[in-house]
């Protein structure tokens, strides 16, 4: 074969192996990407809810109504010198209905005071203010979602009755303060942030007395350990005898976190999936190569060269091709990374996914994970195939040629 066609075919082969590296690592970082931004962006949100952990009685685990728990100040204080804790807030929640002269909705109405961390609700505000939330003073402000509010047909500043039910009914007359939107539907369509002196008021407990504390942590991988430390730093039960518990978020709502889970195993078929596309391209672009270059194969055989030192010169050119693959493929993951952040050009129905666009998180640990693991197992891969160097014969390859 003469050079000129030696070289015509050779391109397209290297072309074909670069652009199945590229291809495979561009896709495997984008589905690690999207999948880690996905489940930080759900987590976000449910934690802005409900925290990583909650101090709650142990009944109300069990009860559509929360049942009241002693977190007396020293308590309190306690649970926030716990190692790996950043913020506690208490609240209480209590089930009622809203009702417009057109409609009405049942939801849960949670009760916050001025230690309630409201920057969650900051970001996610859509119109009007957060109210100044009080433990003291009923200042008649709500904060409900955008989802509600178009349910009730309600805007900023609107008047709106709430009705509570128990022995007899009790109504109470709230502003709509301000409206927010997460897209997280299972909190969205349900619950409500008022005073938390309002809420209060209405269950008659003592001062001491509410339906639990939200306990923040600085990071939630520590999540199991600080739950255990305060677990043992407490009493098991309050002055009333009611029994303490020191539930996860994973465990108040396991559904969700399932879900994300199961999101790992997908994301891990993609790996191997991509893995197996990027070393088989590479097995036959190492093929054909070394189909192409049987002649000087045998000439440098004929001239004393050992099979070893050959497999080395293709193992060698095919290291570079998967370099040069991976280069590509970084670049083309980070330039889609950097354009979805920049103007979300991938839109989501936020009913269906819970957020508006596709969201990204690069983390480069796993960039350099999938990149060194992509360089190996490629490598390997071309083992087998580079032992056909030593099975060309040189009075055969070059009586061929």
């Amino acid at each position: 074969m003469r050079s000129g066609e030696t070289k015509r075919v050779s391109r397209p082969a290297i072309q074909i192996a670069t652009a199945g590296v590229a291809i495979g690592v561009a896709v495997m970082l984008i589905s690690v990407f999207v999948v880690m931004g996905f489940k930080r962006e759900i987590q976000n949100k449910v934690l802005g809810f409900g925290g990583h952990l909650q101090v709650v009685n142990f009944e109300s685990l069990r009860s559509a109504e929360s049942q009241p728990v002693v977190i007396d100040d020293s308590l309190l204080a306690k649970i926030e010198n716990t190692r790996g804790v950043a913020h506690v807030q208490r609240f209480c929640q209590k089930v009622g209905m809203l009702k417009t002269d057109d409609s009405f909705c049942g939801v849960a109405f949670r009760g916050v005071g001025q230690e309630y961390d409201c920057t969650f609700l900051q970001q996610h505000l859509l119109e009007g203010e957060i109210p100044a939330f009080s433990d003291s003073v009923s200042g008649g402000g709500l904060l409900l979602s955008s989802m509600l509010a178009g349910k009730l047909k309600l805007q900023v500043g609107d008047k709106v009755f709430a009705y509570f039910f128990e022995n007899n009914v009790r109504a109470r007359r709230f502003t709509v303060a301000g409206i927010f939107e997460t897209n997280l539907t299972e909190f969205d369509e349900k619950l409500v942030f008022a005073d938390l002196s309002t809420i209060h008021a209405l269950y008659g407990w003592n001062a001491q007395q509410f339906s639990g504390a939200e306990v923040i942590l600085r990071d939630m991988k520590t999540m199991d350990g600080v739950a255990y430390d305060i677990i043992r730093g407490m009493p098991r039960q309050d002055s009333n005898g009611a029994y303490f518990a020191v539930p996860t978020i994973r465990e108040l709502y396991p559904a969700i976190f399932n879900w994300l889970d199961l999101l790992d195993t997908n994301v891990l078929v993609i790996l191997i999936l991509m893995i197996c596309v990027a070393g088989f391209t590479m097995v036959s672009g190492l093929l054909i190569i070394i189909l192409e270059r049987t002649n000087f194969i045998g000439v440098m055989k004929a001239l004393g060269s050992a099979n070893g030192p050959l497999r080395i010169i293709f193992l060698h050119f095919a290291s570079l091709i998967i370099l040069r693959g991976l280069l590509f493929g970084n670049l083309l993951a980070f330039a889609l990374t950097m354009l979805q952040k920049t103007f979300s050009v991938v839109h989501l129905d936020p009913q269906t996914y819970y957020v508006s666009a596709v969201p990204l998180l690069v983390d480069w640990r796993y960039v350099l994970l999938i990149n060194l693991a992509t360089l190996v197992l490629c490598f390997l891969s071309l083992l087998v195939p580079s032992h056909l160097v030593s099975r060309i014969e040189p009075a055969r390859s070059i009586r061929f040629d």
